[in-house]
């Protein structure tokens, strides 16, 4: 099967006060059509990087792709001009951005940042717009859609702006939806509700999606695949029931121990000891060593590559060879 997006040695570095940050540092992802990946980790491990360089819009300078291929349908996006570019983002890929009230204009109504979108990508006249403006506001939930269309974003709620948020991102039915952090502040019952929104969209309109979370809960409930960053690489990759039924890599371990279950009798979580160290002083080795119980020398001394362990699994960890996890 072809995958829609195909990245390859994503590389992303932030030049700054003659120090060269890589931020993203050698990244592959494939995600097929109608599939859902998700790219999870730590706050700094370079999720959102990734995110912005597939979409082209991280900020330069200080930001540069300085390494890599972004083939999405095709076309390698790394290559193209910004003009053709403006025609992709919003149309055939999409992106709902983390914090919903900075993302939306305060001063354009609800109606003028739907239609906005659909008069310019698909050309549609003021009141067609409007009316697939209601539409699509139907499609995530709002009862009273036509009134919404001149509400402002300051007087929704977080969970109605992040509806709004997904209607836009929708708008031109996209092969692509990039969501990060999409239920980052909201309350548990709002996140269930977007899940599920994000969930039966993408069944509907067989888009795919590119989950960007900490949270493994919202991972558990909405990806088929699984890539765990750390320290601006992957680290582990894998289908989502593999993933949480062995977990390989000691930090995906330490993440599944500090995530609490109520099927865990334990009475305290067990955290990842010690801190993610500085982009700028990464260790010549495993840049989890310093934080990883298994750690020994060969790890302090050389960087372990992402190696495949099963037909559908990687792993960067010297504690793993193909022949120790397929035996």
């Amino acid at each position: 099967m072809t995958a829609l997006l195909d990245v390859q040695n994503l590389k992303t570095h932030f030049f700054t006060n003659k120090k060269v940050i890589p931020a993203v540092d050698g990244v592959d992802i494939k995600i097929n059509k109608g599939e859902t990946v998700a790219l999870v980790g730590e706050s700094g491990s370079g999720k959102s990087i990734t995110s912005l360089s597939i979409m082209k819009l991280v900020p330069s300078p200080p930001g540069e792709i300085v390494d890599g291929t972004i083939i999405f349908d095709g076309a390698d996006l790394a290559a193209l001009p910004e003009e053709e570019m403006y025609r992709i983002r919003g149309n055939d890929i999409s992106m709902i951005f983390q914090e919903p009230m900075t993302s939306l204009n305060p001063v354009l109504t609800i109606g003028e940042q739907i239609t906005e979108v659909l008069i310019y990508h698909k050309k549609l006249s003021k009141r067609e717009a409007a009316r697939r403006a209601v539409d699509l506001l139907n499609m995530v939930g709002f009862s009273r859609a036509k009134e919404m269309l001149a509400e402002y974003p300051h007087r929704l709620s977080g969970g109605m702006r992040q509806r709004v948020m997904i209607a836009i991102a929708m708008s031109c039915n996209p092969k692509l939806l990039i969501a990060d952090e999409p239920t980052t502040a909201l309350d548990v019952t709002i996140q269930a509700q977007i899940l599920d929104l994000m969930k039966n969209l993408s069944e509907q309109f067989h888009t795919s999606i590119l989950l960007i979370t900490h949270d493994l809960g919202v991972v558990s409930e909405i990806a088929d695949k699984v890539l765990v960053m750390y320290c601006g690489q992957v680290v582990e990759e894998a289908l989502v029931d593999d993933l949480f039924n062995k977990p390989l890599h000691p930090y995906t371990v330490g993440l599944m121990n500090s995530m609490p279950s109520i099927d865990n009798d334990s009475e305290r979580l067990v955290p990842i000891q010690g801190s993610v160290p500085s982009p700028e002083h990464y260790p010549k080795g495993c840049r989890f060593a310093s934080r990883c119980p298994h750690a020994f020398d060969r790890c302090i001394q050389e960087s372990p590559n992402l190696i495949a362990v099963e037909s559908s699994r990687s792993v960067r960890c010297f504690l793993y060879t193909e022949e120790e996890v397929t035996s």
